[in-house]
């Protein structure tokens, strides 16, 4: 919960404001601002104060606990300009408050953190237990020094200006070895604890025997994902207050999943009580991974609990990621953050360098040039096999004429695929020439390279039967100059020599144009590769200089 603070009439409007924005999120705090602020800090998460740094200051001092308890703390000022991070910028999640509350206010958001003001992922705020001397080796990051990357478990991280070697270091490790003095390890959710237990087994012999047999394989509890079980036992209460005091979910399989799952130690007692020959090494191996600790039982006479310990691989994260058409401010929100996600970049040289700027300090950039898609799709891919979380990127929306299909056609369930939106050249277009696309539309690619001439011809005849408005992308190259003219003497058998035709070039870049033209006035050679030709249906119109489909076909001859 968000509590919301503020004592003036111009703070409470901008308050209301966010409480608006944000239903369910905040909670309103009125009366005095002191007795105010002290209920807040204690009773929630994160605070918004519309009051001076300097007031929150004195009120917030002597309720400070410590960095990991204290709430995330952000002021704004009177006028509404800033969105200051004040306490709590990682730990109490302050930095990405003040931002969200920039966005809802159109405040600027103020972040003095260092590592948010470098460009650089804190230590402490990728979602992985920590340990060690996380302020000594971000010092460190961030006066440049060398900083080794020692990956014993591959798993995903955004991108970190590391070294090969290094006197500090960063350690991704599931095993339980202590931190050293200028090192931080990072606990990566690895391990897979498959468990059986009898009816009535005690929650102390299931969690006992589960960190006994950590501890001697020398695995780190806070690396424990989850425990997994069959579904009969999913109400075990042992099983479920094991699962409860190490703080992980439990997660069960049924009888068949995990009879289907080969596992070196099978028992005839499992099948016989639950229908499966194995439940702990089932259940830890059946979505694969290295079996780390065989079957055991627990030390009580009888042993009521058995369990295995199982490291699965972290799995690759594939962003594909729409650049939208090249201005800046129709890069999405989203994209942005993929990109500063990313630890490795794939993408065409140009498009790279059209968001270079964007990437975070130690992002790897794999970049090629045209006629490589393939090629990026593939590497793209097999950086996501390797653990990497990994951007994919191409103009527009990455899944129209670009890298998703490719990329997708590679990819397997090995992996995350995450899909990022972006504005298409289409819709830039249609945006300069008025509002073409109003009623049903297609796109088509009049390049031959990957589809043949003859199923190109047989869609845009299609269309024009139809009667769609039709945006034609790759129109003309030099090398291919004649589909265009064959394409719009198809759509004029069906369409008068006046019907409107939009010709815009570098949608939304610095040096675009737009024109409005007919379809038997259009002359292709004034077309290239860079342009989107959208040609109209029998209703559009050319009214005031701009292109128009109405969103159905009763249409004013004369409108007034």
């Amino acid at each position: 919960m968000i509590g919301l603070i503020s004592a003036t009439a111009a703070g409470a409007a901008a308050r209301d404001r966010l409480a608006a924005a944000w239903p369910g999120r905040t909670r309103v705090y009125e009366g005095p601002v002191g007795e105010a602020v002290r209920a807040a800090f204690a009773e929630c998460e994160q605070l918004v104060c519309f009051l001076a740094t300097g007031a929150v200051v004195r009120l917030l001092a002597p309720l400070l606990a410590g960095k990991a308890a204290d709430p995330g703390v952000v002021c704004v000022d009177e006028g509404g300009r800033f969105a200051v991070s004040l306490l709590g910028g990682h730990g109490g999640g302050a930095n990405a408050l003040a931002r969200e509350v920039g966005a809802v206010l159109g405040a600027e958001p103020v972040v003095t953190t260092a590592t948010d003001a470098a460009g650089l992922p804190g230590l402490d705020t990728l979602g992985l237990p920590y340990e060690g001397a996380v302020a000594a080796v971000s010092r460190a990051l961030l006066d440049g020094e060398p900083v080794a990357l020692e990956a014993e478990v591959a798993w995903p991280l955004p991108p970190l200006p590391v070294a090969p070697e290094g006197a500090y270091t960063i350690r991704v490790t599931d095993r339980a070895v202590a931190a050293g003095e200028r090192e931080v390890l990072l606990r990566p959710p690895s391990l897979v604890v498959g468990v059986g237990a009898s009816k009535g087994a005690p929650a102390e012999e299931v969690l006992g025997l589960v960190e006994e047999a950590l501890r001697e394989a020398g695995l780190s509890p806070r690396s424990v994902a989850e425990l997994a079980t069959v579904d009969a036992k999913a109400g075990e209460p042992g099983i479920v207050a094991a699962a409860e005091r190490l703080g992980v979910p439990l997660v069960t399989y049924s009888a068949g999943e995990l009879a289907a799952v080969e596992v070196p130690n099978p028992s005839d007692a499992p099948l016989a009580a639950v229908g499966t020959p194995s439940v702990a090494e089932a259940a830890a191996l059946v979505r694969g991974g290295e079996l780390l600790v065989p079957k055991r039982k627990s030390d009580a006479r009888p042993a009521m609990a058995t369990c295995a310990v199982v490291r699965r691989p972290g799995r690759g994260r594939l962003a594909v990621v729409g650049l939208g058409p090249g201005a800046r401010d129709l890069l999405t929100p989203r994209a942005a953050a993929e990109l500063r996600r990313a630890s490795v970049l794939v993408g065409l040289d140009q498009y790279v360098d059209q968001i270079r700027d964007l990437l975070r300090p130690g992002t790897r950039v794999l970049e090629s040039g045209l006629g490589a898609e393939e090629e990026r799709a593939r590497t793209a891919v097999a950086q996501a096999r390797e653990g990497h979380a990994v951007a994919l990127i191409g103009s527009g929306d990455a899944g129209v004429y670009a890298m998703a299909s490719p990329a997708l056609a590679e990819a397997s369930d090995d992996i995350d695929v995450v899909g990022v939106p972006g504005v298409t050249a289409a819709l830039a277009a249609g945006a300069i020439l008025g509002a073409p696309l109003g009623h049903d539309h297609v796109s088509i690619s009049l390049s031959d390279l990957h589809t043949p001439w003859e199923v190109i011809e047989r869609r845009v005849r299609a269309a024009a039967e139809s009667d769609l408005v039709v945006t034609f992308y790759n129109p003309r190259s030099r090398g291919r100059d004649w589909q265009l003219p064959k394409a719009l003497g198809i759509l004029g058998e069906h369409r008068d020599a006046g019907t409107p035709v939009g010709v815009v070039r570098n949608a939304s870049r610095p040096d675009e144009s737009g024109r409005l033209t007919t379809l038997g006035a259009l002359d292709p050679a004034t077309v290239d590769m860079m342009t989107v030709v959208t040609v109209g249906n029998t209703a559009t119109r050319n009214i005031a200089g701009r292109m128009v489909t109405p969103r159905g076909y009763r249409w004013q001859e004369d409108p007034k």
